[in-house]
């Protein structure tokens, strides 16, 4: 039936491919990914945890344009954050996020040999 691969690897592979739910669940995260602002949050949160009020100064936005991106963020479960007093800190929810940034990053700083 398949052109190269044979029955049992066929089954081993579909066997092991992430379900609808779960491959759906990943697409959402990289579109959340695709916005360059949120990008350029991630890497900041990647530095250090910040306030909105410093993420906004720093990326040249309003507070409600950084607010609505860590929102997003937030509901995605990519970023966390802590109260102190009257004030709100955004930090990387996890090592995983940490990573995914670093990978991406890394893919597309890498020179290619010419």
């Amino acid at each position: 039936m398949y052109h190269h691969l044979d029955e049992r690897r066929a089954q081993k592979l579909l066997a092991e491919m992430p379900g609808v739910e779960l491959a759906e669940r990943l697409a959402e995260t990289f579109r959340v990914l695709s916005d360059p602002t949120r990008v350029r949050i991630l890497y900041l949160l990647s530095r250090t945890e910040l306030c909105v009020h410093d993420l906004a100064q720093l990326l040249d936005i309003s507070q409600p344009a950084a607010s609505h991106h860590l929102r997003i963020l937030r509901m995605q479960g990519l970023v966390r954050t802590r109260r102190a007093g009257k004030s709100i800190y955004y930090a990387l929810d996890d090592e995983h996020v940490v990573e995914l940034f670093r990978c991406g990053y890394d893919h597309i700083t890498h020179k290619k040999p010419s």
